[in-house]
């Protein structure tokens, strides 16, 4: 018997582990898709029942016809529902667009809803006495309100300071609006900061407390005149003479500003082809940021030197004038090198 080898007798050769070149592979897992972030549900149950009662106090200036220095005396409620809702509004949107540190921006927001509400719960109940709630010192019970106030105040500050800390750092969204978030946060600080100035003894009551006479009120709004009086229409601001609010008004309410300039800027870029391009948007909303920051500067000036806010002095207007004239120039700028790049095909502003 022949026992040459030969290639007829050579046993098959194995299949190959894998898959042959050209066969299909096994089906791809697809990636689960990332769940929608939910807003900060605390934050957004206070500013629910913060509409129900600015509807409430609505009701109550209409059948209360009790005032407070001038004000019908639901007044100073309204106000203040109608500003913590839009404030904690604001957070709860933000919270729900970073990803990290979710659970202690989720302690945090909490903490600045119970402090919201602990300030809401004062401020009702010394309305409902008829009486002031800030700068009340009359009785002992109204000093414990207003620590309690002050201590509220304190929690406000440092949450949103912190808030703002952790935001900072954050890259989640696209440049525009994460600017814009960081702005308003720091602009929400400032005007916060501006409180404490309202706490500080007037000059006239330094003087009676010095000549031995019990102060009922420490502190005071207005500057340059006593708190009263003729009052700015809803807001009650001092028509006569400076008043902090003002300030404090506008610091407060960047938050929601700032962030609503770059995505006004978002959807215009739909239409306005220049604005497409990230950097020149994110340079839109830092010159628009800078300009607010400016007011807010202006507007503390005007307040503590105690000229009232619709009776600008030179000086007022000069330096009002000076930074509309910046805004508009700088924003004319960034919008006109980008429309020539956009048009001479250089770099993009992305």
């Amino acid at each position: 018997m022949n026992s040459t080898f030969s290639p007829a007798s050579a046993p098959a050769p194995a299949p190959a582990s894998g898959p042959a070149l050209g066969a299909p592979g096994p089906p791809e897992v697809p990636s689960r898709p990332e769940p929608p972030r939910r807003w900060h549900r605390p934050l957004v149950y206070f500013a629910a029942l913060c509409g129900l009662l600015a509807l409430a106090t609505c009701v109550g200036m209409v059948v209360d016809g009790r005032t407070i220095l001038g004000e019908p005396v639901w007044l100073k409620p309204f106000k203040f529902v109608v500003s913590f809702g839009l404030y904690c509004l604001a957070l709860a949107w933000m919270f729900s667009l970073f990803p990290r540190w979710r659970r202690t921006l989720w302690v945090l927001g909490t903490a600045v809803a119970a402090a919201c509400l602990v300030e809401t719960v004062a401020i009702f109940l010394q309305a409902g006495r008829g009486t002031r709630s800030h700068f009340n010192v009359a009785t002992e019970f109204d000093v414990a309100v207003q620590q309690v106030m002050g201590n509220g105040s304190i929690v406000l500050l440092l949450g949103t300071l912190a808030i703002g800390l952790l935001l900072l750092v954050q890259k989640r969204v696209d440049r525009p609006l994460s600017w814009a978030i960081r702005l308003g946060v720091l602009l929400c600080v400032a005007g916060m900061v501006i409180g404490p100035l309202m706490t500080r003894p007037t000059p006239d009551q330094l003087r009676a407390e010095e000549s031995g006479v019990e102060l009922l009120t420490r502190g005071a709004h207005s500057v340059g005149a006593p708190d009263g009086g003729e009052g700015v229409p809803v807001t009650g601001w001092n028509a006569g003479s400076g008043d902090l609010r003002v300030p404090h008004f506008v610091g407060l309410h960047g938050l929601q500003v700032v962030p609503l300039v770059a995505l006004g800027l978002a959807a215009a870029s739909r239409r306005v082809p220049v604005l497409r391009g990230e950097g020149v948007r994110t340079a839109l909303v830092v010159v628009a940021g800078a300009g607010y920051a400016g007011s807010f500067a202006l507007l503390t000036h005007q307040a503590l030197r105690g000229q009232a806010l619709f009776q600008p002095d030179a000086l007022t207007l000069g330096l009002g004038g000076g930074l509309a004239a910046a805004v508009v120039l700088l924003g004319a700028a960034v919008y006109a090198v980008a429309a020539h790049r956009a048009r001479s095909g250089g770099p993009g502003t992305a």
